[in-house]
């Protein structure tokens, strides 16, 4: 004999992971802070394209603002980018095991990345370059 309850009924009572809404302003957030972000970047990218190498890291060192927001544009990014391949994975990935190692692989290369993007920028920044 099939249940009589409905979807609705089976979930109600369940609660919430308690999580969502802090990923949900995460998310949020980090999208908010990458418009002016992106929008200073292609202008800098613009304003770069007809350099060399000693004339981007002339820029760099022109002003102390470059590389700290170009250091935030990529640490926003791939914070923004893990928080959404996270949520992408949490809700399509159904097997727990597997949705353990792509969360911690996400979490881990987004880091990894992030973390040598910022290292590469203070590099030249600080004229290790």
């Amino acid at each position: 004999m099939q249940s009589l309850r409905t979807p609705l009924s089976r979930a109600r009572g369940s609660g919430s992971a308690r999580q969502g809404v802090g990923h949900w302003i995460s998310e949020r957030i980090t999208a908010a802070a990458l418009i002016p972000l992106v929008l200073w970047g292609l202008a800098a990218a613009l304003q770069l394209a007809t350099e060399d190498y000693p004339g981007a890291v002339a820029w760099m060192r022109a002003s102390p603002l470059n590389p700290v927001l170009l250091a935030l544009l990529a640490s926003v990014s791939f914070w923004h980018m893990q928080a959404g391949l996270r949520v992408v994975i949490e809700d399509y990935i159904h097997r727990a095991g597997t949705r353990a190692a792509l969360l911690l692989g996400n979490l881990s290369v987004c880091a990894l990345a992030g973390s040598i993007a910022v290292f590469c920028i203070l590099k030249v920044a600080l004229g290790g370059a």
